[in-house]
């Protein structure tokens, strides 16, 4: 009986939306091959990581075990899939498969850091496959809301595992292949192991909507505008951001692109051949004299990041134009959780300026890219899996998806990051845990998330930071009295005295009274300032602040 097997291991995108990294492995116990599928970032937040720029899925684990990685492959060119390949390029150094389309956007990602383009290889659409290790792997096309997205087909000598990525069962998805169930259900003829799918609308119980019904209803909205028009939706739509053109040239308006995100998503598919017959579009410049009831802006932004154009032409001028009352301004996307107090913040600051705003709350303008419950369903009968591993999803989503596929007569498992399953076998079986976590970019630096610079960060953000400065002469007695630097804090008390006086007086008296054994220990002296510094700001402000201490002796 042979010892060797097929796990699988997400390292990111299991019990949460974003930062996808998943790993399959065959082999005896500890030696096994690997390949990587996807490996993508998430956006910080000021609540859980400020001032961090991207974060994605630690990968200390296939880093320790880089040398038995054969390959990744991209499933689509969503941020949350491949917009960390870059960033790991240096620890992974292993070859990158993905379609035109993703693995034009991967070359670019590449190229902004310096590293070379053909690391990544242009892959052509299922039936043709790519041989790595005992890996057979093939890129089956799927409806997404981007262009060229793809399951995969991975064959091992333990069996078929398909891989979905994110998909939607769209008919007419207007940009990209349409779902193709036929295909589908034919690679589910000799048996399929595993499917790994997409978790991310279990809870939605009407089935998808198609890409073509939105286009009539925004033609509709643009074509009775009075004032200028906006509209925002995620850059990767091209299929939206191409019917928001055209809905501004019927009306007679001309277009403008508005935002990097946005503008290289459509030179992508220029380049690619996705799309043939977008729209002529002006410059900012250019747009400036043309009558503003004559201009249609598309813009980034639909997540209400601060800095994409969006945010700007809510708080002021953006490339030097701005937003007047009796103009309209529409969300063609859905808010993703977490992201809810941004957006509204936008709609508020629009709404002061006299703007209209329409989202999707109507449901017109916008229709997910993710398969809804009865799409699952039809999934899990078209492939017919002897197992369902739910991914891409919260561990609410995965633990609805299993037991949806339980409910139609299959395994269901759930594997949150971390977990790694033997899928050798009849059932599923967890052969182990692996540590995982998040790893940040903090401006070019990559911050583990135990290092502790962005908990440190938050810390300072809840309570404040006192800095203590102390000179000791070469009799080690205090030279002159310490004083303090506040940052983030209250100037005055409930003593209605300034706290940074009060807390000078308290810690002199401290050293006053300090015998020679402590302020001789530096490590003492400062375990005591900050005690002191930190028990002031308690009874003067109900908080304890973080307290940095500087002690200078006269040598």
């Amino acid at each position: 009986m042979s010892r060797e097997r097929l796990i699988y291991l997400p390292l990111g995108g299991a019990g949460e939306i974003g930062m996808n990294a998943y790993v399959y492995g065959y082999g005896k116990p500890g030696e096994e091959r690997l390949i990587l599928v996807d490996l993508g970032v998430a956006f910080s937040d000021m609540d859980t990581s400020p001032g961090v720029d991207l974060i994605w899925a630690d990968i200390s684990w296939l880093k320790e075990n880089v040398d038995r990685l054969e390959a990744i492959f991209i499933t689509h060119a969503h941020e949350d899939h491949v917009g960390a390949v870059a960033h790991c390029h240096e620890a992974l150094r292993a070859p990158i498969y993905a379609r035109t389309f993703t693995a034009n956007i991967a070359r670019r990602k590449m190229d902004e850091l310096g590293h070379p383009a053909d690391t990544v290889t242009t892959a052509s659409a299922w039936p043709e496959t790519i041989k790595a290790g005992p890996f057979t792997v093939g890129f089956l096309p799927v409806s997404h809301s981007i262009p060229e997205s793809a399951g995969l087909v991975i064959d091992t000598p333990a069996g078929r595992i398909v891989h979905t990525g994110d998909f939607k069962l769209d008919p007419e998805p207007m940009v990209g292949e349409a779902f193709d169930p036929d295909l589908w259900g034919e690679i589910g003829k000799g048996g399929v192991r595993a499917l790994v799918c997409d978790s991310t609308n279990v809870f939605s119980p009407n089935p998808g909507r198609s890409e073509a019904e939105v286009g009539p209803e925004i033609i509709k909205l643009v074509a009775g505008a009075s004032g200028m028009v906006v509209a925002t939706t995620f850059a990767s739509n091209v299929a939206r951001v191409r019917t928001l053109a055209e809905a501004g040239i019927r009306a007679g308006r001309s277009v403008v692109l508005l935002g990097r995100a946005m503008r290289r998503m459509i030179e992508a598919s220029i380049e690619t051949g996705v799309l043939t017959d977008f729209p002529s579009v002006l410059s900012a410049e250019e747009a400036q004299d043309v009558p503003r009831d004559h201009l249609m802006l598309i813009v980034t932004g639909s997540q209400g990041e601060r800095r994409a154009a969006s945010a700007q032409l809510a708080r002021g001028k953006y490339r030097g134009l701005e937003m007047t009352e009796g103009d309209l301004f529409l969300f063609s996307s859905k808010t993703i959780p977490g992201n809810e107090k941004d957006v509204i913040r936008i709609i508020n600051q629009l709404s002061e300026k006299g703007v209209d705003v329409v989202d999707d709350s109507s449901g017109l303008y916008h229709v997910s890219g993710h398969a809804n419950r009865p799409d699952l369903e039809r999934m899990h009968a078209l492939v017919d899996p002897q197992m369902v591993i739910p991914m891409h999803g919260e561990h609410r989503h995965l633990r609805e998806h299993a037991r949806l596929a339980e409910a139609g007569g299959r395994q269901g498992v759930v594997a949150v990051n971390g977990t790694m399953l033997d899928l050798s076998g009849n059932a599923p079986v967890v052969a182990g845990h692996v540590e995982t976590g998040r790893t940040y970019l903090d401006g070019t630096i990559q911050v583990g998330a135990l290092d502790g610079v962005v908990r440190d960060r938050i810390r300072m953000a809840l309570n404040g930071h006192v800095t203590v400065t102390v000179i000791l002469d070469e009799e080690d007695e205090p030279l002159g009295e310490p004083w303090c630097d506040l940052i983030g804090l209250p100037e005055i008390g409930s003593s209605n005295a300034p706290l940074v006086e009060v807390m000078e007086e308290d810690l002199n008296q401290f050293l006053m009274r300090s015998n020679q054994k402590t302020l001789r220990d530096d490590d003492r002296l400062e375990e005591a300032l900050k005690r002191i510094a930190r028990q002031t700001a308690q009874s003067e402000l109900g908080k304890k602040p973080e307290v940095t201490v500087v002690i200078s002796r006269m040598r």
